[in-house]
């Protein structure tokens, strides 16, 4: 959504930016994928420089990377950048649990138990990228509620760049963001228990990077020949 005041470039940077991140974060896009500008021109109907100015944004996050001579492409984070990123998510995690546990009301604690039931309808239906969408526009959610603008802008990020990692690195049936998590930390912050509350949060986040086998690839050698063999 745009916001007031912006030009019409601004805008029309800002859909590219948002469409992009959104593919991302559904899992859409892999990892690696090649972005060709013409492509995207045609896609996104929009002015060249208008998609060069949107990428090379994306490049400042971190969710795209711009090569010389190999043009720009979705960023394949490392093992190591990967644990780094939960670790980083983790502590804004936590800022954000104290701030909403500070501004706790009836009202937020309202808002996260309707955004589960969202989540439980849209597992049910079972659609992928819907699932991913929902889980983490529950913690940005919970970033709203903190009402610090700042830590929502971090955390959006973050998001964004976990998605890439989940993509690269999950094994086995798609991970859920667990509600059943999400239920007990929405329990310990209407109690106003802040203790009880980071610590759910502290074993949602070891539990999704727990199921991400982040070690897969660390010192592993392949055979070609032996991979491509039918």
């Amino acid at each position: 959504m745009a916001l007031l005041g912006s030009s019409p470039k601004e805008r029309e940077i800002r859909r590219i930016i948002g469409a992009l991140t959104k593919a991302v974060c559904e899992q859409r896009i892999a990892p690696g994928t090649r972005l060709v500008e013409a492509q995207l021109v045609e896609t996104f109907e929009a002015n060249r420089n208008h998609v060069r100015a949107a990428l090379q944004r994306l490049a400042l996050k971190k969710i795209v990377t711009i090569e010389s001579n190999r043009g720009a492409s979705i960023s394949s984070p490392s093992v190591e950048e990967a644990h780094d990123i939960f670790t980083a998510r983790s502590v804004i995690e936590r800022g954000v649990i104290e701030l909403v546990c500070h501004h706790n009301s009836p009202q937020a604690v309202k808002k996260l138990r309707h955004h589960v039931q969202h989540e439980l309808n849209t597992i049910a239906r079972g659609v992928r990228e819907d699932i991913i969408t929902a889980s983490g526009d529950f913690h940005l959610l919970l970033a709203q509620l903190s009402c610090n603008e700042v830590l929502k802008d971090l955390l959006n990020d973050l998001i964004t760049r976990s998605s890439l990692i989940i993509a690269l690195y999950q094994r086995g049936p798609a991970l859920e963001c667990g509600c059943d998590d999400h239920q007990e930390l929405i329990a310990a912050i209407e109690s106003g228990d802040v203790a009880r509350a980071i610590e759910c949060m502290k074993h949602h986040m070891d539990h999704i990077e727990a199921s991400l086998n982040l070690g897969f690839w660390k010192n592993r050698k392949v055979d070609l020949k032996e991979a491509l063999k039918i």
